[in-house]
């Protein structure tokens, strides 16, 4: 199908503007017999009136006219109308006028007095343009949607290889049961309250999910102590900040976000935290959240060692830990939304548990 041909039968409308009648109804009689439905304009006003009532797919216009010029229409469509494909047709031959023309978008440059059979060529070449222009931006289109698409399954296997790693870990350690779950989702309740969202706010919750992820390198006799640990057991399990960003390095590192929980969730505010000591803003916001999440969930959850806390107690504990061990504007965030009643503790089991 050639250009005129998908013009006529997807948008069949031909404007024809000129100031004189005389050649509108010449224009009108060529077009109909080409195919088109035409309508008039008498200036670059009215044409501007009638496209905004009337879709059409091609403009043929006299360069001077009252009111509006054919550059000034045609810088317009193009502007409003970018589809829409418009012949300027001038009585003067300026070479000048027509490159202006041209660059300005229009298809092509005709001079008066017009001949049937060369306005019939110059508009059959003037719709094929437009039907190509067209047709690239649909096929365009079409690739960033399949793009788009390959991305989408490209990261849902990521998310199934981490969920894979979250599985094996849970296994290793009963306590991880459930608690990543809940932590990322103590992480969006926080963060939320904070103004974070859309894609970060994503990022952030898959943080809180494999925070712990490097647990799998820790030795399952001191991930299942029934008691205290010791000094040594506790400096060993406290590598597990440093061993998981170095397993999920080369698979989060379009996501810093997530690797920054995962590493610095055990930070301090008072800067006395691993793996790096950093301190107060240094430490990235992300993992600011998710060490008030992690504790919260921590501490309202039954250990070997000890009973889990109350959401009450839980609370009272971070907020006198504020400004040393936790962020407070994350505090602060964490109160509102208790307050407002945003922040529960997560069911499971059929009993209140945070992990």
């Amino acid at each position: 199908m050639s250009g005129l041909q998908k013009a006529l039968a997807d948008s069949p409308h031909c404007l024809i503007v000129d100031d004189e009648p005389a050649l509108r109804q010449l224009l009108v009689a060529l077009m109909t017999d080409v195919g088109f439905v035409c309508v008039e304009a008498g200036d670059g006003e009215a044409a501007l009136a009638t496209l905004e009532r009337q879709e059409v797919s091609l403009v043929l216009s006299d360069l001077r006219m009252p009111k509006l010029d054919g550059l000034g229409l045609l810088t317009e469509i193009r502007r409003r109308w970018p589809d829409t494909a418009v012949i300027l047709i001038s009585g003067v031959a300026d070479v000048k006028v027509a490159v202006s023309a041209l660059g300005s978008g229009a298809m092509d440059y005709l001079t008066k007095p017009v001949h049937v059979g060369e306005v019939r060529v110059r508009v059959a070449q003037a719709m094929e343009k437009r039907w190509l222009i067209l047709e690239n931006r649909y096929s365009q289109e079409r690739l960033q949607e399949k793009v788009a698409l390959q991305a989408k399954r490209l990261e849902e296997l990521f998310l199934a290889s981490v969920q894979s790693l979250a599985d094996a870990l849970e296994v290793k350690d009963p306590y991880t049961r459930g608690h990543s779950e809940r932590v990322s989702h103590y992480c969006s309740v926080l963060a939320q309250e904070m103004g974070l969202s859309g894609e970060l706010l994503r990022r952030i919750e898959l943080g809180g999910h494999v925070h712990d992820i490097g647990k799998i390198g820790v030795r399952e006799d001191v991930l299942n102590k029934p008691a205290k640990l010791t000094k040594e057991e506790y400096q060993h399990i406290m590598t597990h900040p440093m061993v998981g960003w170095k397993i999920l390095a080369p698979l989060l590192a379009d996501t810093p976000e997530a690797l920054n929980i995962v590493r610095s969730h055990h930070e301090r505010f008072d800067g006395r935290g691993i793996p790096d000591g950093l301190a107060g803003t240094a430490i990235p916001l992300e993992a600011r959240i998710a060490a008030v999440a992690d504790s919260f969930d921590a501490m309202t959850s039954d250990r070997p060692y000890r009973l889990r806390l109350s959401m009450e107690e839980a609370i009272a504990e971070i907020v006198r830990c504020s400004g040393a061990q936790y962020d407070p504007t994350v505090v602060e965030a964490m109160m509102r939304a208790v307050d407002s009643g945003s922040l529960t503790l997560v069911k499971r089991a059929g009993v209140m548990e945070a992990a």
